[in-house]
């Protein structure tokens, strides 16, 4: 139930629904914009934004690596729920996470009258599994299956093949003459690998990122043909302002879902030459600029359609930063006192707060709350929150269970039943469990990082120790850098928070306890 004042505000001064922009970074950390701490990088854009609008200090990303959190994002329900289709990270052949018959954000607001719309990262899968997709003719099925009526996206990451956009349910500008062929198991074509040539290569890879070589970089996987589709990494930032823009702008009556998920600061690294050296962290950095300036795109379409107030714009992060993840490309070394993960521990790939505390801010002026929220709040409630926000009262019956709506805390109003816990999933068996003051991590006892990452982890002193070899119970309150284990001291809180998360993770906790989890 909603506080009554908050739904009369909606009541009352919403004429016509907002309109709604999700804009998701890919890897960007916690203490990487300068609302959350950063000097060394500039993001006028989205510090403004933040000055006009609510910043969340308790936003988090479900998981530390890409596709289980946009899973939940969209589903309202926890990746490891998902029991029979792929959620951990998909290559881009993998087939759709997300079942069809399942409610999603897209397809409750598009039932509510909505234009729905994504452009950017997909990450979640095309085809249906029992045959492989064949990228030269139809592609899915895929983000029109699941509730968006239109979408112009990258399939995984841009560190994948296939290095095309897919539009709609085909890749764009594909030459039939031309066809595509890809590869996750073994060579196609005769094109040029980062392992054999690297000579070639505006960077190195390592052994992962070594395989066919497309724009100077060495991709995971092997591709041939569609040399007419494939992207200028240099310019997908402005590929995907201008489709958005596009979105905008389109006259309509009713309004409009965008889903804008950016391909920064994600590897490869490769801005644009007008925001190089424009931060003080090298190219990484420099992809945090750019990011910005994507924002700053799309909050000046807005305004030139004149629906800038009617706009409801959440910016977040899949997953917290990484510096290293398989390249040479000096992140490690030009980082300098930048802290990516600000205060928090870890990063990308833990589920200490710096893999999953991402930041969160929401602006839509005269309707969400000014200044700063310490509630907990997670992307998996997007799918209950939202369409609550466009006036939409009664949500699927199955719509994943473990979405909130948390409309009253963006709107600044105390919520009836807040959020108490949230379980965050990391990479292996790791798992933890998070409240408004606890924090534990259970044993795993394992280390499941590449050698590479172990090596980049111990050079990286802000981005330190993975694996938990026993319980620790962290009081977030104090210690947001999860530096003092005090499970020993208080034994009835880690026995309080091991049961709940038992309870939480069902049958991923029966498997944890048997050595399963994968």
């Amino acid at each position: 139930m909603w506080e009554t004042t908050a739904w009369a505000a909606i009541e009352e001064s919403n004429t016509r629904r907002p309109n709604i922009v999700i804009i998701i970074a890919d890897d960007l950390g916690y203490g990487d914009l300068g609302c959350y701490g950063a000097s060394a990088i500039p993001t006028p854009n989205i510090d403004q934004l933040c000055r006009s609008g609510l910043k969340l200090n308790r936003c988090y990303a479900t998981a530390s690596t890409c596709t289980p959190t946009r899973y939940s994002m969209l589903t309202g329900e926890y990746a490891f729920r998902e029991r029979v289709r792929k959620t951990s990270i998909l290559d881009g052949d993998s087939p759709l996470a997300i079942d069809p018959a399942r409610p999603t954000l897209p397809s409750i607001l598009r039932e509510a009258g909505y234009h729905t719309a994504l452009v950017g990262k997909w990450h979640l899968g095309i085809g249906d599994g029992v045959k492989r997709v064949d990228l030269n003719q139809f592609v899915g099925p895929g983000p029109l299956e699941i509730g968006f009526d239109e979408a112009f996206y990258i399939p995984a990451t841009v560190d994948r093949v296939p290095c095309v956009f897919i539009e709609n349910h085909a890749v764009a500008k594909l030459d039939p003459q031309d066809p595509i062929s890809i590869s996750y198991t073994k060579p196609v074509g005769t094109e040029p690998t980062g392992r054999d040539h690297p000579e070639l290569l505006k960077y190195r890879g390592d052994k992962q990122h070594s395989d066919t070589i497309i724009n100077g970089i060495s991709r995971i996987g092997y591709m041939t043909g569609g040399q007419a589709a494939r992207w200028t990494d240099e310019d997908i930032s402005d590929v995907l302002a201008n489709r958005a823009k596009q979105v905008i702008a389109a006259p309509r009556e009713k309004p409009f879902f965008l889903l804008l998920g950016a391909h920064d600061p994600h590897v490869p690294r490769l801005p644009h030459p007008r925001y190089v050296g424009k931060s003080g962290c090298g190219r990484r950095g420099d992809c945090i600029v750019q990011f910005d300036a994507l924002v700053g795109e799309v909050v000046a379409a807005l305004k030139a359609a004149n629906i800038l107030d009617e706009t409801l714009i959440f910016i977040t992060s899949d997953n917290g930063p990484v510096l290293h993840d398989g390249y040479d490309d000096g992140a490690l070394e030009t980082v300098g006192e930048h802290r990516p993960a600000g205060p928090l521990r870890g990063g990308k790939y833990h589920v200490y707060e710096g893999g999953c505390r991402v930041p969160g801010i929401v602006h839509w002026p005269g309707k969400v709350a000014l200044g700063e929220s310490e509630e907990l709040f997670a992307l998996v409630d997007l799918p209950a929150t939202l369409p609550r926000l466009a006036g939409v009262k009664n949500l699927p019956a199955n719509l994943g269970a473990d979405a909130l709506d948390l409309s009253p805390v963006l709107l600044g109003e105390k919520a009836t039943a807040p959020r108490q816990h949230v379980i965050l999933q990391g990479v292996g068996p790791g798992r933890a469990i998070v409240g408004p003051r606890w924090k534990f991590l259970p044993a795993t006892h394992q280390d499941r990082r590449s050698a590479a990452q172990r090596n980049a982890d111990r050079q990286d002193r802000r981005h330190v120790d993975v694996p938990v070899y026993a319980d620790a119970l962290y009081d977030l309150t104090v210690d947001a850098s999860e530096t003092n284990n005090l499970a020993a001291k208080n034994p009835e809180v880690v026995s309080s928070l091991r049961q709940e998360l038992a309870r939480g993770l069902g049958e991923e906790w029966a498997e944890m306890s048997t050595g399963g989890a994968d």
